[in-house]
């Protein structure tokens, strides 16, 4: 399968893949938050589109355009167009899917800024002959900041047509045996876990925490583990052609 990537001006931003690797999770205590397998799975589902410098932006609350300052060193990058507090980025690609493919692009996942919010659009890429912008909108009057290699958009692929067959289904979990029993064995599995962590037990200590889902090993008579099982993904690097 293939994304093709037509630049639409000379130096398009850096498309690179997406990256496990967050500030916050980093500072975190004992880096718990990579233990969190589907933050980084997340982390890593689609490819960046990076700034190409430090700049900042400064909203004084009015919802005209000009109440949206961007500083001289995003020229050619962001700018204010629509007002309201919207910044607009140039990503500087037309994307083209294959048919029944279109690209979900937003910011970052888990990528947490103060003062303002990526938004999310779906883009038919299967048929749209010219680009898209990403936009971000300030959350409060005030400043933002970016910086230099930091992703303002993130781009990943679903097959869009494909959702209108879905029907979501709400069962009761007494409606499937087998499965109850194994969000039960889990269930008191977990339950034991924490108490004997907050009793201060040595090998729960120990073990620090619990990898059923990490590494998709359920606890014992809570099922079968998975034939196939991702821990870590690296998408390919866009190449030039």
């Amino acid at each position: 399968m293939r994304l093709d990537c037509f630049t639409v001006k000379p130096s398009p931003p850096p498309l690179v893949a997406g990256v496990p690797d967050r500030d916050w999770m980093d500072a975190f205590n004992q880096r718990f938050p990579y233990r969190c397998l589907p933050l980084s799975m997340a982390n890593t589902s689609g490819w960046e589109i990076r700034c190409t410098a430090d700049f900042q932006v400064e909203w004084d609350g009015r919802p005209e355009i000009d109440a949206l300052k961007v500083s001289p060193e995003a020229e050619g990058l962001a700018l204010s167009h629509f007002g309201g507090g919207i910044l607009t980025f140039h990503p500087g690609y037309l994307f083209r899917t294959p048919p029944g493919w279109a690209i979900w692009a937003t910011g970052a996942p888990n990528h947490v800024k103060d003062a303002i919010q990526p938004l999310t659009g779906l883009i038919e890429t299967d048929w749209l002959p010219f680009p898209f912008t990403m936009n971000w909108r300030m959350t409060r009057p005030g400043r933002a900041r970016f910086r230099k290699g930091e992703p303002f958009c993130f781009i990943t692929l679903i097959p869009h047509y494909q959702l209108d067959t879905v029907e979501p289904v709400i069962r009761k979990l007494e409606d499937a045996p087998e499965l109850k029993a194994e969000y039960e064995a889990w269930r008191e599995a977990r339950s034991t876990f924490l108490k004997l962590h907050a009793e201060k037990d040595p090998e729960t200590l120990r073990q620090g925490w619990q990898k059923h889902y990490f590494n998709a090993r359920p606890p014992e008579g809570g099922g079968e583990a998975p034939e196939i099982h991702v821990r870590k993904r690296r998408l390919e690097e866009p190449r030039f052609e």
